[in-house]
Order: C-alpha cells, then structure tokens, then sequence
C-alpha cells in the first residue's frame, strides 16, 4: 500500500509527479550476481519451508520473468524537490476537489458501514483513492509476479521485496486473486489503494461477502482494507487528523515539533488561530504544530491520527497532502497559505547547506540533496545557536550564517 512503499513513493499518479521532479540519478550501490532461474529455485525453497503451498508456490511463480524495465525505474529514481504548497496544489486539482465529495456521496453507504466497523471517516479513504489511482482509473500495467520478483533478486533492496513476494504467494494461496490478474504498479502494489503485496497478505479484507478480498475489482474490499490498515496504524474513531491554522508573525518557533503537543487551548495562548482567522475551537485531543514550509508558509495542527498517514507514506509532502485533501472533501475551507511567497532552495542549495551543517557539527548526514527530518533537525540546531528563528525550515540565511 501507499504505492512507493518501494521507496517511500506514493501511488501511479504520485510517482509520475515525482519522477517529472527528478534532479539527480539516484545511486545504484551494487550488483546482482548469479542467474535469476538458480535464484527463483532457491526463493521457491525458501517459501516451501515457510508454509506456503507448493501448489500456491507453482502457481503465483508460474511465467514469472526477470523485467529490466522495473530494474530501470526503481534504479533511475532520483532526487526530487518540491515545496508542500507545489506537491498539493497539483496533486489537489480542481477535478480532484470536486471528484472527491461526489464519490463520498455516490458511496456514501458503504463508507458508513466502514467507519461503523473500523472507524475511518469516507472522506480520509476517498483521499487517498483520488491520489492513488485516481479514483481507480489508473490501476497499473505491470504484472506484479515478475515486478517483485525483479525486485527481490536485485541486490539493492533484496530482503525487503522477498518479503513482499512471500506477501504476494499468501494472497495467491488465500484465493484472493489469481496471479494473472495481479497487475498494478512497477513496484508490485496492486488496487485501489495501492497494497503493497506484503499489506494486501496482512490487512486484505472481504467486505463484500463473496470470499475473497479482491482489492482491484472489488470496491468494498478495497476500502475496507485501507481502513483495516489504518485501524492497525492506530487511527482513533471520531478524532481529526489535520486542521489548517494561522500563526503570529512571532512566537517560540522551537514549539513547531512533533515532540510538543499541547492542547488547542494551549495553541491559542501561544496565538495559533484556525485558518480563517477565528478561534481555535475548545477541547478535542492534543496536537503538535507543523510548518512544512516554515513560519511564512501554510501552517497546520497535527493530531495523533496524523501518525497514521505518516504509516502509510512516510514521506511528509505526501502524508500532509492527503490528510489536507481530505480535510477538503469533509467540507473544510482552503488552507491559509501563509504570509507570501516562500522560497525553496534547489538541490545543489540543499546540499551545500547540508555540508555546511556537518562542518559545523550540526549533523553527521551525507550530504544527498534531500530535505528530511534529519536535516530539519539539524537546521533547527544551527538555528537556534546563530539566533535565527529556529521554524526548522532550510533557507539561503541560514546557508549565509553558517558559511560566515
């Protein structure tokens, strides 16, 4: 699920984005040895000896091929930089904001039947349908037997993907669905939602009664397992996840970290105000503060239930983007966008700073170009000692004070 569980990479529509963003080649550190058939036999072994059926084994592993296409796009992934409000307001298209609302409505039953049972509101699986596949119109076309395996006989990321094509043997032998009508994205994620095979095995689930948990031709199923992940990310029944907020021009900016969550009123004290302006309303669960573009960008409260987006796609840019998209399908207002344009450094900028932080004993990350919470750490750190209002945010002061 959460299509680049590949390597934190969002779903088909998601990754095309991000490829179309890449700066630099990605690095490929190693070689694959030996012939993918004496590879493919000892696999068969091994999940022989792990319980599955020989007959699910001959089965999911039938015609499987080693494809250099996928070996291509997994190697060729690069360095890509995009701020938040660039990521969202494209991914957030105007067709999206009104797709999403009219399929809440048109499923509106079933997704009370889901939020009955597992307590995920429509609205947040709607979200994360319209990014991922675009409301299923954009299901994939790579066989995914062949896809992971590629993946797990090349060396680059070899335990992870013979873990995901021992998921994928699991679905098979569960009846789930057969291995040619396993077709989704390079990386093997398959449906709606985009399951990872390994995700499809743990939390695939039949919601619509024939037997079987059929994530691509089954609707149902396909949004109820998504829920039954997040269930089991920790998602909390009748809580928010992401509310969008206006900050002072000045306050401690060292409160804006996933490690301080205080409550709403506590926010309000400090004069956080809800996007349009008015009062924090009172009450609800504690939230910490997020400025995924610092203090002059779009600024949100984060509550726990955000965690859970983060466990489907770590990647920051993506999760704030879908939870805020579906804080817009609910009915939530636009964003606050901040105070003006905030500049974002490219990646030759990005990795001087992150040179710079290093010599200064800032952070011992290599510098790679990419802005993660490593480096946000780091840049806190520099902030903080230099008198710089310390948002975590990366801009040329900070590279300016650091090169003094």
């Amino acid at each position: 699920m959460r299509s680049m569980r590949s390597l934190l990479r969002p779903g088909l529509a998601v990754a095309a984005l991000l490829a179309a963003a890449t700066a630099v080649q990605a690095e490929v550190p190693c070689r694959t040895s030996g012939s993918f058939e004496n590879w493919l036999d000892g696999f068969r072994r091994e999940a022989a000896a792990s319980g599955i059926s020989r007959n699910a084994i001959d089965r999911g592993l039938a015609g499987v091929a080693y494809d250099p296409a996928v070996i291509k796009r997994d190697h060729g992934q690069g360095v890509f930089q995009q701020s938040f409000l660039q990521f969202s307001d494209r991914m957030i298209s105007s067709d999206r904001l009104s797709r999403g609302p009219r399929m809440l409505q048109k499923y509106g039953d079933l997704f009370h039947r889901i939020e009955t049972k597992y307590g995920v509101p429509g609205a947040v699986l709607v979200a994360f349908w319209g990014l991922e596949t675009d409301f299923g119109s954009d299901l994939g076309k790579y066989r995914a037997p062949s896809s992971v395996a590629t993946l797990a006989y090349d060396c680059r990321r070899a335990a992870m993907f013979r873990t995901e094509l021992m998921g994928l043997l699991k679905v098979v032998e569960r009846g789930d669905l057969a291995p040619e009508q396993m077709v989704g994205d390079w990386a093997g994620e398959l449906g709606h939602l985009m399951f990872s095979p390994h995700d499809y095995a743990r939390y695939g689930t039949d919601f619509d009664g024939d037997g079987r948990a059929d994530v691509i031709h089954s609707i149902p199923d396909a949004m109820a397992s998504g829920a039954a992940f997040l269930q089991a990310l920790g998602w909390r029944r009748g809580e928010p996840w992401l509310e969008s907020v206006r900050v002072p021009e000045e306050m401690d900016w060292s409160k804006a970290d996933p490690e301080v969550r205080a409550p709403r009123g506590e926010w309000a004290r400090a004069g956080v105000r809800k996007g349009d302006g008015s009062a924090l309303a009172a009450g609800g669960p504690e939230a910490w503060l997020w400025l995924p573009m610092g203090r002059n960008g779009p600024a949100f409260l984060a509550y726990p239930n955000f965690d859970a987006y983060l466990g489907w796609n770590k990647a920051m840019v993506y999760a704030t983007t879908a939870a805020y998209y579906a804080t817009r399908i609910a009915g939530a207002p636009p964003l606050s966008r901040g105070r003006g344009d905030v500049p974002m450094l490219s990646t030759d900028e990005v990795r001087r700073l992150q040179t710079l932080l290093r010599k200064r004993g800032y952070s011992d990350e290599e510098a790679d170009g990419r802005i993660g919470s490593a480096t946000r750490a780091a840049v806190r750190k520099a902030q903080e000692a230099l008198g710089l209002p310390a948002d975590s945010y990366p801009d040329k002061a900070l590279i300016s004070a650091l090169a003094q």
